[in-house]
């Protein structure tokens, strides 16, 4: 087999448009090409977020003497402001915590919920066929609760060290005085036009002639610098029971395009859940991520838990030989997530039997080394009480979300992956934030040939996510990896690979993250292109596999703690697709 470079194309640089699958209707995030990264290490404690003004407010929050919990908002605050179409206090998130004191992990979700009131045929047509997609995510109808706030509210009140308020002067700057436009937000401005339908929006980020406002112009958002400072004084009420909750649900309700049902009661009644992680043994290392309603760490769990019965460590660094394994691995894990995968306080999800070890070990033997799979189908789980869910692979699955690692000089670590779902959510703003179209995520239908799908929507529902915030222990159960990603449901397939890259072939994790990315989540193996992936298109076409090269914009941001010297030292794993950065001391 042929090996394949480890490092990204310097034809990158120059980006290009990539194919599109045929049943995509919708182009993906867009790449603005690499941003080259310098090493970045440290002995105390680290902050690795999507923008450099977000990572600095994080770093100076540890300086401070904040904690992982308090650096993780304050960097979340001025990502709100910087990379408004991608994340914020309109939308939601999981926040996956370690207690380094008493060696404990917790989870926090913050994921949006359908409103009390929902019209369950809000996505379909007349005929019963589900809508257009760039149609349904528009206006009020695709908002669902927002969640981060209240989420971050009480995982600080549980965790934090300094004063909630001293988390938001960061971002209060940043409003006021205004960011310049990025080439990559310029880019993500011009590929989503529906924000041209929203006044607010477009008087935010578009000139007189609703275009997008030019490279290093400067945004200024006064109205998101009052909502902070109002939010920082006086706590989260406002947002949850009080004037800006009011707005918001005045904004959705009012809506000219596809106005929706959220209630003021839907906000004062939203509960964000706390709870311990989904782990499963990888070779001599624990891999722990999000439980339900994320689909990110079961599928995650099941890819590795079929290679582990390949020895994946003697096959070259992305040889056709490994991309062929790992993606068949990554089929069989995505198909059991289209059938059984959704909210479980709603569905009866059978996490133990699709992460028995028996059980996977079972689907590792329908991979042939020599030929891809002609047909893959979810596992053959039967729930106690005989309750049967449709397989239903969801077309749109969009990337615009962020991802932001951390670790404190305590040893605290915070991996913490929030979105607002497509870029610019569903187009409305309200005191300067953008809210959520997070309702997309539901299946447009609820049941297939008879048969209902798990991921339906319901009143109080959360959507199922991709979204897979995650820590790795090594054989001492010490944490020595932390790390998530942005990009739809690919996330998933991103942070399995830079697992593989790291603990399978021992790659730094300032390498591994910036491998080429490829993923199979249905018949069509996916291969990043501008990159030495590309160039084995035909070798894998010729074992079986319909292959696509497009763009894959991971945003992978990491930290190894490297426990292997006399002190340990951090390394930051950086993906130089987007704009992000690392600082620790």
């Amino acid at each position: 087999m042929k090996k394949i470079w480890l490092f990204l194309s310097l034809t990158f640089l120059l980006g290009n448009t990539a194919p599109i699958q045929e049943q995509e209707l919708i182009a993906p995030e867009p790449s603005s090409g690499i941003f080259e990264k310098q090493r970045v290490t440290a002995k105390n404690f680290m902050v690795v977020a999507g923008h450099p003004l977000a990572t600095k407010a994080g770093y100076k929050v540890l300086q401070k003497g904040g904690n992982a919990v308090d650096a993780a908002i304050a960097a979340q605050m001025v990502l709100n402001v910087v990379e408004p179409h991608a994340s914020g206090i309109g939308g939601g998130g999981f926040l996956l915590y370690y207690d380094a004191k008493r060696n404990k992990t917790k989870f926090f979700d913050g994921r949006e919920t359908a409103p009390s009131a929902i019209d369950l045929t809000i996505f379909q047509n007349k005929d019963g066929s589900p809508k257009d997609f760039r149609e349904a995510l528009k206006g009020g109808a695709s908002v669902g609760t927002p969640g981060a706030l209240k989420m971050l509210k009480e995982t600080h009140d549980k965790y934090g060290e300094l004063p909630w308020f001293e988390l938001f002067a960061d971002a209060i700057d940043v409003a006021s005085l205004g960011f310049e436009v990025s080439p990559r937000v310029h880019n993500i401005m011009q590929s989503t036009p529906h924000i041209k339908e929203f006044k607010n929006t477009s008087q935010l980020y578009l000139d007189k002639h609703k275009e997008p406002k030019e490279v290093n112009e400067t945004i200024k958002n006064p109205a998101l610098a009052d909502s902070f400072r109002d939010i920082a004084q006086n706590g989260i009420d406002s947002f949850y029971s009080g004037e800006l909750g009011e707005k918001i649900v005045k904004a959705v309700r009012g809506s000219k395009i596809n106005p929706g049902s959220l209630s003021l009661e839907d906000l004062n009644t939203y509960q964000s859940k706390t709870g311990d992680l989904l782990c499963l043994k990888y070779r001599k290392h624990k891999i722990c991520s999000m439980p339900m309603p994320s689909s990110g760490g079961v599928t995650l769990l099941q890819i590795l838990g079929i290679l582990e019965n390949f020895d994946i460590a003697q096959m070259d660094p992305y040889s056709t030989e490994a991309v062929h394994v790992i993606s068949e691995a990554m089929r069989l894990a995505y198909a059991d997530r289209n059938k059984f995968t959704a909210d479980s306080e709603f569905v009866k999800v059978p996490i133990k039997q699709m992460l028995n070890k028996s059980y996977l070990k079972e689907r590792s033997f329908l991979i042939n080394v020599d030929a891809t799979l002609i047909k893959v189908t979810p596992g053959d789980i039967s729930l106690i009480d005989g309750t049967e869910y449709a397989y239903h692979e969801k077309i749109h699955e969009p990337p615009s979300t962020t991802q932001i690692s951390v670790i404190d000089k305590q040893g605290n670590a915070v991996s913490f992956t929030s979105s607002i779902e497509y870029s610019f959510g569903s187009g409305i703003t309200v005191g300067g934030f953008l809210l959520n179209n997070q309702l997309t995520d539901f299946s447009f239908v609820s049941e297939k040939n008879g048969v209902p799908i798990a991921n339906r929507l319901e009143p109080g529902k959360r959507p199922r996510s991709s979204m897979t915030p995650t820590f790795v222990f090594n054989e001492d159960d010490k944490l020595i990896l932390i790390l998530g990603s942005p990009g739809g449901a690919r996330i998933i397939s991103y942070v399995a690979k830079t697992i593989i890259g790291v603990l399978d072939w021992d790659i730094p994790i300032d390498e591994a993250v910036n491998l080429p990315n490829f993923t199979k989540m249905n018949n069509v193996l996916e291969l990043e292109e501008n990159t030495h992936l590309a160039d084995y298109k035909e070798e894998l076409e010729t074992i079986g596999h319909q292959v696509t090269v497009r763009d894959l914009t991971s945003g992978i941001h990491a930290i190894h703690v490297d426990r292997s010297k006399r002190s340990k030292e951090l390394l930051a794993g950086i993906d130089q697709r987007r704009e992000g950065d690392a600082l620790g001391d």
